[in-house]
C-alpha cells in the first residue's frame, strides 16, 4: 500500500484503484480536539483540489481538499458520533472518505512519507 501526502496535510493511501483519504497526524495535532466532521455523500465526484469535507475543532474549522480526482465510494460513518477518532487514529480509524481514483497519475504530484515528514517539521 502506498501513502502520499499533500501540502495541505491530507493523505491518500492507495489500495488498488481505491484511495483512502484523511488528514495527517501532524494536521490533527495542529487542530486540537476535533468536535465535528462534515463528509460528502457517497457517489459525489470531485476533482483534485476540490473541498471534500470540513473538520471542526475547538480551535477552528478546516476545509479538507481532495488530494486526487475521483468518486466517493465510502465515508467514515463512525465520525458522526465519534469525531475524536481523527485525533486518536488519524491514519487508521479516523479516515474520512474512500475514493475510486479517476487518474492515478495525480499521485505523482504528491509527497511520499519521507518528503512529507521533512515538510511537516
Amino acid at each position: 500500500m502506498t501513502t502520499r501526502y499533500t501540502q495541505d496535510h491530507e493523505y491518500v493511501r492507495l489500495d488498488g484503484t481505491t484511495g483512502t483519504v484523511g488528514i495527517s497526524n501532524y494536521a490533527q495535532e495542529q487542530l486540537g480536539d476535533i468536535v465535528f466532521v462534515e463528509l460528502p455523500a457517497v457517489g459525489a465526484e470531485f476533482k483534485k483540489g476540490d473541498e471534500i469535507a470540513v473538520v471542526e475543532s475547538v480551535k477552528a474549522a478546516s476545509e479538507i481538499y481532495a488530494p486526487v480526482s475521483g468518486k466517493v465510494v465510502a465515508v467514515n460513518e463512525r465520525l458522526a458520533d465519534e469525531p475524536g477518532l481523527v485525533n486518536a487514529d488519524a491514519a487508521g480509524d479516523g479516515w474520512l472518505v474512500k475514493f475510486e481514483l479517476s487518474d492515478a497519475g495525480e499521485l505523482d504530484g504528491l509527497m511520499d512519507e519521507a518528503a512529507y515528514t521533512d515538510f511537516a517539521v
